[in-house]
């Protein structure tokens, strides 16, 4: 394999993004120890990804450090919260039908409530009072379809009897 055919490849964008697999990363890393140029294509893509991040990057409010850190104080100072406890006991003999995924930790808290803004609540009766206006209107043009043809149909037969006497 030419080693320019396989710097084009994508397997280093893919590295570099980490969406390589295993074997792709052995075979990567194994190439980049016999050969240079796969380690200075590596190094000019690193820089490339790092100088885009740079130029994208979006600097913070001034003031959001002062109110992170007034977060943190908050919570710090907070008497007794709810604290969450990660089950990471091994299923027991009765449970091997709901054997866990190792990619997920479940978390129990003390309420099962979820908390949203109450901003939501206008919003979500903004788009139930809509929702009923929709289908008055919606019933009304309806009723109005069916009889505009039922008149259709009746001119049309007065038509015919109009022609044919």
């Amino acid at each position: 394999m030419k080693i320019n055919e396989y710097i084009e490849s994508g397997i280093l964008e893919a590295y570099v993004l980490g969406a390589a697999s295993e074997t792709e990363i052995s075979e990567l890393l194994d190439l980049k120890a016999r050969h240079p140029q796969i380690g200075d294509a590596l190094y000019e893509l690193e820089t490339d990804l790092e100088r885009i991040a740079q130029h994208m990057a979006i600097t913070p409010p001034p003031e959001i450090w002062t109110r992170i850190e007034d977060n943190i104080n908050e919570l710090a100072t907070r008497p007794h919260v709810g604290r969450l406890r990660i089950d990471t006991s091994p299923p027991k003999e009765g449970q091997r039908g709901k054997q866990k995924s190792s990619q997920f930790i479940e978390v129990e808290s003390q309420s099962n409530h979820m908390r949203i803004h109450k901003v939501w609540r206008w919003v979500f009766a903004a788009v139930f009072i809509l929702g009923k206006i929709f289908l008055g209107f919606a019933i009304y043009f309806y009723l109005a379809n069916r009889q505009s043809e039922e008149k259709i149909i009746e001119l049309k037969t007065e038509l015919r009897q109009q022609k044919h006497p």
